[in-house]
């Protein structure tokens, strides 16, 4: 999927972004009564799985996914940084998020597969690029991690909390090179109806071990949505270096144009 230009690139309709809490309490309402179909996924082969919540959000908004996936048989593990504040939560340089993931790889004695929501998936791809030796793959929901960083709902809000600026030259570097492919597997799941930020800012370049994958979900919806969880699934149970792209099918086909 090519890029497009950063001008071309538009927040969210302000529609999307009023039915974000309404989308998210119904696809919540789905998954309640999904549950018994999504525990027919693959099982999980026991590797550690780490969950990044998303901007200002902690680890009880990813309960509902880290709880599927330890039915599946993973070893999960929240991100146990706190609230998500970008730099102050995962360490000027990724820091604490490395020694992070570098305990869990050694208390497992695995690679760790990073599953990241918004924010938090933005973080695990740059961790993925500064040491990838203890990891397996990133898959990525709702991502921002390249195009426009102004087209989305909550800029003023992040720009307060965390102290950057999306205009700053920094922020620039961060976008530019957030499109090009990881050097391990990565899967960056994404909605067109997203009512929080652009979805172009949500797909990466692809390449051999890289693909995007398009859900009907709201930006919430991403730690709700069955589809969702469906996908997360899928990926995680592909054996360590056999990955192949992903197939939609099964119950939860339609959630995928």
């Amino acid at each position: 999927m090519q890029a497009r230009s950063h001008e071309d690139i538009r927040r969210p309709q302000l529609g999307w972004t009023m039915m974000e809490t309404p989308r998210f309490l119904s696809e919540a309402a789905m998954l309640a009564m999904a549950w018994p179909m999504l525990l027919r996924a693959p099982a999980g082969d026991g590797h550690p799985v780490m969950v990044l919540p998303g901007f200002a959000t902690n680890d009880a908004m990813t309960g509902l996914l880290r709880a599927y996936l330890a039915k599946l048989g993973y070893a999960v593990f929240p991100w146990d940084l706190g609230w998500n504040l970008d730099q102050h939560s995962a360490g000027e340089n990724g820091e604490h998020l490395a020694e992070r993931i570098e305990a869990i790889a050694q208390l497992t004695g695995r690679k760790v597969s990073l599953v990241g929501w918004s924010l938090g998936g933005v973080i695990a791809r740059e961790a993925a690029r500064r040491d990838h030796g203890a990891l397996r793959q990133v898959v990525t929901l709702g991502s921002p991690f390249t195009g426009n960083p102004r087209a989305t709902s909550l800029t003023t809000l992040y720009e307060l909390l965390t102290g950057n600026k999306v205009s700053s030259d920094e922020t620039a570097a961060r976008y530019a090179r957030g499109h090009d492919p990881l050097p391990v597997p990565s899967s960056a799941i994404f909605s067109r109806s997203d009512g929080i930020t652009a979805w172009e800012n949500c797909v990466s370049q692809i390449d051999p071990q890289t693909e995007n994958i398009e859900v009907h979900c709201s930006h919430f919806g991403f730690v709700s949505n069955p589809g969702v969880f469906w996908a997360v699934a899928d990926r995680l149970a592909l054996p360590e270096g056999q990955w192949a792209p992903f197939v939609p099918k099964g119950p939860f086909a339609g959630f995928f144009p």
